[in-house]
């Protein structure tokens, strides 16, 4: 295959990487108390290369963010420390690392919240479908507490000071998650944000909280340091907007004004990319960024490279693939074939599934 296009270098806002081939953020339920473990340490030392670029996994700003069992949180000494044991392996190999930033908002349960409180949503609408607990018991939502208006002062200066934990962990940047159903799409999406406040209703005010985070995570890091992540024709975790396109050019106008380092797509698993009409984000909403964009989903080595080529977007984030190839840009690079994943061992457990993928040097060594 040619990988002429994924392999050149790109500067992307204070970094230049060496290749395109990004590794994506993917939560893996695998942490100890919130706080990241060795056995991560080793995860993202593996998947390290010379000037590429890794997203670590989402991680709450604070314990009310939490909505998984066994998730890294940035909020605590013990949290930065476990995180800064990751961010030394990874420059160790000459890695370049960003901490995505995260609260669930609604898409958690009260057995996740400090004192068991309901959790918080623009709006009280409760999530259709199944929440995790801590022990992995999968349970109905219950429906979240609506923010009152001066409680989201709060919520920002929680992401600002994750942000803070994030540099002091040795993290070369931050990217926002504004994707998949959780709290920053809660307020940008009409389906869930009833709101009549000034978060409310328009689009504008809908942008309001990502446009407040945004401005906070650039104070701390400059805006050539932090991205954001997110999920315009996305319906996971009950998400859904009826009108994604005039939302989301509003949404890129705006953060365009932020001149930040990048945006990151993620194309809907629930719509077949085939199908005639089906919204992409690299065709529907490429027009409306001007600047460095990652794009995600489905995509393998040749699609990737194709996309890059065609100028859809500038680099690609890899999830699955890069679970279960440790070296996933070179096999690509080469053209190699790749390990398949074991969705099983996605999420929880322990090595299993997470650090014994082999590189191709040591496949080809026991074949």
């Amino acid at each position: 295959m040619s990988s002429a296009h994924l392999f050149a270098p790109l500067k992307l806002g204070r970094y230049t990487l060496a290749h395109r081939v990004v590794m994506a953020p993917l939560t893996r339920m695998r942490s100890t108390g919130n706080t990241p473990t060795d056995l991560a340490v080793e995860y993202y030392s593996q998947r390290a290369s010379s000037g590429g670029l890794i997203i670590a996994e989402a991680s709450q700003v604070t314990p009310y963010g939490q909505g998984y069992p066994a998730t890294p949180g940035v909020h605590s000494a013990e949290q930065i420390a476990g995180w800064k044991k990751i961010t030394d392996a990874v420059h160790a190999k000459g890695g370049i690392i960003f901490l995505q930033l995260w609260h669930t908002g609604r898409i958690s349960h009260p057995s996740f919240q400090p004192g068991g409180v309901q959790p918080v949503a623009p709006s009280a609408i409760a999530p259709a479908g199944k929440a995790f607990t801590p022990s992995f018991e999968m349970v109905p939502f219950e429906t979240p507490r609506a923010l009152d208006t001066g409680e989201i002062p709060a919520i920002i200066e929680a992401y600002r000071e994750g942000a803070r934990n994030a540099l002091a962990a040795g993290f070369d940047g931050v990217e926002l998650h504004g994707a998949n159903g959780y709290l920053i799409e809660q307020f940008l999406h009409s389906k869930t944000n009833q709101r009549t406040d000034a978060y409310g209703g328009s689009v504008e005010n809908r942008t309001r909280l990502l446009m407040e985070v945004m401005t906070a995570l650039v104070e701390i890091w400059g805006a050539d340091r932090v991205g954001v992540r997110l999920s315009p024709f996305g319906v996971v975790n009950d998400a859904g907007e009826a009108d994604p396109i005039g939302l989301y050019s509003h949404v890129l106008a705006r953060l365009a004004t932020l001149n930040i380092a990048y945006v990151h797509l993620i194309e809907s698993r629930n719509t077949d990319a085939g199908e005639v009409g089906a919204p992409l984000a690299i065709s529907d909403l490429r027009p409306f960024w001007p600047g460095t964009l990652i794009l995600a989903g489905g995509f393998i080595g040749p699609s990737a490279d194709a996309a890059i080529r065609a100028g859809q977007g500038d680099a690609v984030a890899f999830g699955r693939h890069f679970i279960a190839n440790p070296d996933l840009p070179h096999r690509l690079k080469l053209g190699a074939a790749l390990n398949p994943y074991n969705r099983a061992t996605f999420y929880g457990g322990s090595n299993v599934g997470y650090v014994d993928y082999p590189a191709l040097e040591t496949a080809q060594a026991a074949e």
